[in-house]
């Protein structure tokens, strides 16, 4: 069976074409994928701006399909479903993108099946060579979602744990334009911060002793702009910033993640979303895993970021796991859609 993805939640495109076996078999197996950035779209704006992400993902949808079908060897009428982003995200992308799915889906005469945006990044793990096996606790860390979640299997998901104000990813780009950095501005920050002394500046960590697993960053970067207010730093002073508020940020999230491990007796820590990227969160939750006996899970650096791969993944295992596709035509979107608001029946 052949699932086709499309992801459009905010500025990037992906499509993907993910194989399921015949029969009742186990496994399954990415055959292609393709993505488009924004990134220089939105570069000149400072930040993402809906209306041009909408009218990009428009332009995008039907090259890169025909790039992934060239890529796999395969047709249109090789498609046996299709699955799409329904939310969150921004309106008018999903739109997009759900409404060139359910278009395709009717021409072809195939079933929908819409998609949780975070669902995808939470199973994308999974793409990887060496997966993990549920249940685990899901650290979700991106540019507009920060949360621990407890992962039973595909659709059963528990929220531990999650931001009060801004996400870890909006604190990045937050405090990169406080710093006068390039969008976008988080990976751009953690490059800087590698050059920056540690204690050099001290910021506090949020909601660190809150007896909860929930996380604050809004104070964090409130700290930042006190401490750069009126001054003109030299790129040392900038770079030690930068490592500071990395520093405060990251043992908020280790702490909080090994925590989640401790309070639901799980061994396994899968991390997912942009911000999994992060060189220094990685090195810190691996030197906890190595020190407290868990292991830690991370996507492949090309599935951190929105794609098609995980919605396409994250279509066919809900497929596996029982859910019912629906028919082509009909359709909304969900901007705004909490994940544990999921379950099985609802795909």
């Amino acid at each position: 069976m052949l699932i086709l993805g499309i992801e459009s939640s905010c500025d990037e495109t992906g499509v993907a074409l993910y194989e399921l076996p015949d029969g009742a078999g186990a496994g399954g197996r990415l055959l292609g994928h393709a993505l488009h950035s924004q990134i220089v779209l939105h570069a000149q704006y400072g930040g993402v701006v809906p209306e041009l992400a909408s009218r990009d993902h428009i332009r995008r949808a039907v090259p890169l399909l025909r790039q992934v079908l060239a890529q796999t060897g395969r047709s249109l009428t090789d498609i046996d479903a299709v699955a799409y982003t329904q939310g969150p995200g921004l309106a008018g992308a999903l739109l997009v993108g759900a409404s060139f799915a359910e278009s395709l889906a009717f021409a072809l005469d195939v079933p929908v099946l819409p998609v949780h945006h975070l669902e995808g990044h939470l199973l994308s793990p999974l793409l990887s060579a060496d997966p993990p096996s549920f249940p685990f606790v899901a650290l979700l860390v991106s540019g507009g979602h920060t949360q621990l979640m407890r992962v039973t299997g595909v659709g059963a998901y528990e929220l531990l744990g999650e931001t009060l104000d801004d996400a870890a990813g909006e604190a990045f780009d937050k405090t990169a334009k406080l710093l006068g950095l390039p969008y976008p501005g988080g990976p751009v920050l953690a490059k800087l911060a590698e050059q920056g002394v540690p204690e050099a500046v001290h910021f506090p960590r949020p909601m660190l002793h809150s007896g909860d697993l929930n996380f604050s960053f809004s104070g964090l970067k409130t700290a930042v702009l006190t401490q750069v207010r009126g001054r003109e730093l030299v790129e040392q002073e900038r770079a030690d910033v930068a490592r500071g508020f990395q520093d405060a940020l990251v043992e908020v999230l280790v702490r909080k993640a090994v925590g989640a491990l401790r309070q639901t007796g799980l061994n396994s820590l899968v991390v997912a979303g942009g911000v999994g990227a992060n060189r220094e969160l990685r090195r810190s939750l691996n030197a906890q895993a190595a020190r407290r006996k868990f292991r830690v899970y991370y996507p492949e650096l090309e599935y951190c970021t929105d794609n098609g791969a995980m919605i396409a993944l994250a279509g066919a295992l809900r497929l596996q796991a029982g859910a019912q596709p629906k028919a082509a035509g009909s359709f909304s979107v969900r901007p705004r859609w909490p994940l544990a608001d999921l379950n099985i029946v609802e795909a």
